[in-house]
């Protein structure tokens, strides 16, 4: 089943993003190889009027992927707004990865900011996707904002250290049933991002953990596989754990017994 966010689908549940590679054309491989259908773009650091220069933009196949701009590096709402509204007066788009940074060291998320930045964004008719801590009282406030998703982070944001309170993200999972659920940030390698989707996650994004790879390429097809098979685990209902063993071979009409 496809994933949908506001109205558009997309058959891929993995989202991926566009810094940290060693070139933009080992990025556009990556893109390629990881099967994703959007891709986000840190307004505040690329090229946007200048179309004489190379840009990220450039190594981006429109025709294929959907460009989710982002407002990273934004500390307060006011900075956050202005940075996505530049993304839709360039022709963009009207969507945006919210991100209002209340901490520099570790780019945790400030979430009075990113509620108000929401809430300003929707009623301009942005389609709102805000990065946020995993909160479920902040999520459910950030739905009632309008928000079109929500993306809780899994770690701190580039810190490649997988899911740290599975707790909180089953609980996100259970209440939130009118948005998509998709989880953002701190994923290391596929283990993580299966684990994610086996959580009930409708999606995973991620950057830092295909770029900083040794191999970009295959960690962006790592990925790819773990998203759909944690995403295939949690639709087929895994069987219940148990304190004591079960024999696989069950016993009953075995002869001589």
């Amino acid at each position: 089943m496809p994933l949908t966010i506001a109205g558009r689908t997309f058959c891929s549940r993995l989202l991926i993003g566009t810094g940290k590679y060693r070139s933009f054309q080992e990025m556009a491989r990556c893109h390629a190889t990881s099967g994703a259908e959007v891709v986000t773009v840190a307004l505040r650091r690329v090229n946007l009027t200048d179309r004489t220069k190379e840009s990220l933009l450039d190594y981006i196949d429109r025709e294929k992927m959907f460009i989710l701009p982002n407002t990273a590096g934004c500390y307060t709402a006011d900075d956050a707004i202005r940075t996505a509204r530049l993304g839709r007066e360039v022709g963009l788009s009207n969507w945006v990865k919210l991100e209002v940074i209340g901490d520099e060291q570790t780019l945790f998320p400030d979430n009075a900011g990113l509620l108000e930045a929401t809430r300003v964004l929707v009623k301009e008719g942005f389609v709102v996707l805000p990065y946020t801590n995993d909160d479920l009282v902040n999520a459910l406030r950030l739905i009632d904002a309008g928000a079109a998703a929500v993306m809780p982070l899994a770690a701190p944001i580039g810190s490649g250290l997988g899911i740290q309170n599975t707790t909180n993200l089953r609980i996100l999972r259970e209440r939130i049933t009118d948005v998509p659920l998709i989880v953002d940030a701190g994923v290391g390698t596929a283990s993580d991002a299966s684990l994610a989707m086996e959580l009930g996650a409708d999606g995973v994004l991620m950057n830092t953990a295909i770029a900083a790879a040794e191999d970009s390429e295959k960690m962006a097809l790592a990925m790819k596989l773990g998203v759909e098979a944690g995403r295939l685990a949690y639709e087929s209902g895994r069987m219940a754990k148990k304190l004591y063993a079960t024999a696989s071979s069950p016993l009953t009409g075995v002869i001589g017994r």
